[in-house]
């Protein structure tokens, strides 16, 4: 979402630090083009506006204009103002110390709000919390309908009406019944999928004004398409105004919108962005850091987040199980095979070089989802090898080449090309589990 943008601030930037002396004009010419990239992304042009201003003020300081490294200073003051246009701290769920906390989710149609219902139910249960979540909009069955198919998925209860109903009262009772179920089965947290409509309205608004009343949530949470720019951060301030929110949830951040979104609704609402939506898959939910997004704008990457998703991914078991393989030499295709799983889970690379440090660079040299098809394509020779050929690679010969070719849609060259790419990344794992690893883990950077 922010690749653009990430290019102009890096070019920017990088044209300050590299000039020797600051002054207040070129500070502000480099301001000037920050202002423009701002806008280009779909920024609200009054939080533009105060933002270079902040800035602007800072950056021509005597600290900063007499320092040994004035362009440094200045990437660490827009750092710092992104951060805080963003909210600058992590904003978390308000959990209730008596369960169940209530989370009531309000929207539009369209913007993925049962989706996001069980994405947070399922993230809450990952956590070893109880979830429960309620069917709210009974005039709409295939809502509910949705809403139960993820809840048998993630095994987690839902309660929903029995028939479609149609006035508000009907809306009110089922969502007090289902807090009421919720309570009574002792669980952590109950999520409240209300109706959403096309547009706002007037019978919108009351109804879930009357729900809130009924129910006293914990969290009233936005649930926000960030694809709609500054549309969303309209629509998040009238919600704000008529229902009153405490929270927001911006989905298909994963796509091309500009970041507009993301960057303004803090600050024109004054509520939160509490997590992000990145994917249609139900663990394609984060937790939203405003530090961590202002370096990735910024080129500098997020590794902490990176750090996170694997450690979810991938447990320590799992780490030392296959470092320990490694060391005694005994890894095979099929652990090769568990590897690449592994990977997959913590996103598409695309996502993955986001979150490095200089990662955008990367990105502009690799073919859209060529590793992803490369992935898949050595997933499925492996898995076309016979249990004794994926324990030892060795015995495959000329004629097992072929049958796995054949089995796997592939030619002989890629299962060459396979035996040859596993020989080697096992090489260096295993040069990098022994002494010297940190030698050969640098030698491996820049080779990359």
């Amino acid at each position: 979402m922010f690749d653009a943008l990430s290019n102009k601030f890096e070019t920017i930037l990088k044209k300050l630090r590299g000039q020797g002396v600051l002054t207040e004009q070129n500070i502000a010419d480099a301001l000037k083009e920050v202002r423009l990239a701002l806008l280009e992304a779909d920024v609200n042009f009054k939080i533009v506006k105060e933002f270079i201003e902040r800035v602007r003020q800072k950056a021509v300081g005597q600290d900063v204009l007499q320092s040994l490294t004035p362009g440094h200073h200045v990437v660490k003051i827009v750092m710092e103002e992104l951060t805080g246009m963003m909210g600058g701290e992590r904003a978390g769920l308000a959990l209730n110390s008596a369960p169940p906390t209530v989370v009531m989710m309000v929207g539009l149609q369209g913007a993925g709000k049962t989706t996001t219902c069980g994405k947070l139910a399922r993230l809450f249960k990952e956590q070893g919390k109880r979830a429960f979540m309620v069917a709210a909009d009974p005039r709409r069955p295939a809502a509910g309908e949705q809403l139960s198919a993820l809840g048998r998925d993630l095994g987690i209860e839902v309660f929903r009406a029995d028939q479609a109903q149609a006035s508000r009262s009907d809306v009110v009772r089922l969502c007090r019944a289902g807090v009421d179920q919720a309570r009574a089965q002792g669980a952590d947290l109950v999520i409240l999928d209300t109706g959403g409509r096309l547009h706002i309205d007037e019978d919108l608004m009351g109804e879930l004004v009357e729900v809130k009343a009924a129910v006293n949530p914990h969290e009233v949470l936005l649930v926000a398409d960030a694809m709609t720019g500054q549309d969303a951060v309209t629509m998040a301030s009238q919600f704000d105004q008529q229902v009153g929110v405490t929270g927001i949830i911006l989905t298909k951040v994963e796509g091309d919108a500009r970041g507009g979104a993301v960057l303004s609704i803090r600050a024109v609402t004054g509520k939160p962005i509490k997590f992000l939506g990145v994917g249609e898959k139900m663990d394609a939910l984060e937790p939203f850091h405003p530090d961590r997004m202002a370096s990735r704008i910024l080129g500098m990457g997020d590794v902490l987040s990176l750090i996170e998703k694997a450690q979810a991914s991938i447990s320590q078991e799992q780490a030392e199980a296959a470092q320990k393989r490694l060391a005694n030499n005994v890894f095979t295709l099929e652990d090769f095979r568990a590897q690449l799983g592994q990977m997959g889970r913590l996103g598409s690379l695309d996502q993955i070089l986001g979150m490095l440090p200089g990662g955008q660079k990367l990105k502009g040299m690799i073919e859209e989802n060529k590793p992803e098809r490369e992935m898949s394509r050595v997933a499925a020779i492996i898995d076309s090898m016979t249990f004794r050929e994926r324990r030892d690679h060795t015995i495959i010969n000329g004629s097992r080449k072929k049958r796995i070719a054949r089995g796997s849609g592939t030619s002989v060259q890629d299962v060459n090309r396979l035996i040859k790419q596993f020989l080697s990344a096992k090489k260096l794992a295993k040069a990098m589990t022994g002494a010297g690893g940190r030698r050969h883990l640098a030698q491996l950077m820049r080779s990359m």
